[in-house]
């Protein structure tokens, strides 16, 4: 089983895929210097399996390296960020 995770830059969405079917989806959109995710989605049978968090990490690593910052209007981004004192520095 491989799991990957990419930006697909053209549905503005960070995507995990897992032996290249899409199980899950991180939407964002950018204004100015900020990354806001709205929404994030793990497939209900993929759900439990710590995937969120991987695609989440994936994506706020993302967002750090291109030196913006995040709106975590997620549910889900928003707990990840307060779970991980690491990612703090990114909230906008």
């Amino acid at each position: 089983m491989t799991t990957e995770v990419r930006n697909n830059s053209e549905q503005s969405r960070y995507e995990l895929t897992i032996d290249g079917e899409v199980v899950g989806i991180a939407d964002y959109h950018v204004v100015g210097d900020v990354v806001v995710f709205p929404h994030t989605e793990i497939e209900g049978a993929r759900r439990g399996q710590g995937l969120g968090a991987q695609l989440v990490q994936y994506a706020l690593d993302d967002v750090r390296s291109t030196n913006r910052r995040v709106d975590p209007r997620c549910w889900y981004v928003a707990e990840f960020m307060a779970e991980h004192p690491e990612y703090g520095d990114l909230a906008s």
